[in-house]
């Protein structure tokens, strides 16, 4: 059993390696929730994730969640996306990138600007107009 098996399953999710539409947005959303909304700040109930926490250690965090971010654009290329929705999530994460380089001021800018959040509604609407049978229906 690999590392991240474990959490994957105590946050009841399968992280399925296929190449069908629905086992890449099954891929993407687990990334985006570990990416933005893994942990609660006690006190005042406000969800982050592993891009922002990163994002405190200066410089390589940022590239860190650069990257990771960057996956969710190479999945998106996967699933045949136009170039215009590639170049609106690729500038969702150099936005992120750039301004979370900033001292103090881009650490605050992590907590609430939300490049993965953003990327994956960008999928989401291209899924389910192009593939409905991905819809979940959450209830």
């Amino acid at each position: 059993m690999a590392i991240g098996e474990n959490s994957a399953r105590r946050m009841n999710m399968e992280l399925p390696i296929g190449t069908d539409p629905m086992s890449i947005r099954r891929r993407i959303e687990a990334l985006e929730l570990v990416l933005e909304r893994a942990f609660e700040v006690p006190g005042i109930r406000y969800k982050v994730g592993l891009d922002a926490i990163v994002g405190l250690v200066p410089i390589a965090g940022d590239l860190i969640g650069a990257a990771l971010g960057m996956y969710l654009v190479w999945e998106a290329r996967n699933l045949g996306m136009s170039k215009w929705q590639l170049a609106r999530m690729t500038a969702n994460v150099g936005v992120d990138t750039a301004l979370g380089a900033v001292p103090l001021v881009g650490d605050a800018f992590d907590f609430v600007f939300r490049s993965n959040s953003r990327n994956l509604r960008i999928i989401r609407k291209h899924l389910d107009k192009h593939h409905p049978e991905t819809r979940i229906i959450e209830g």
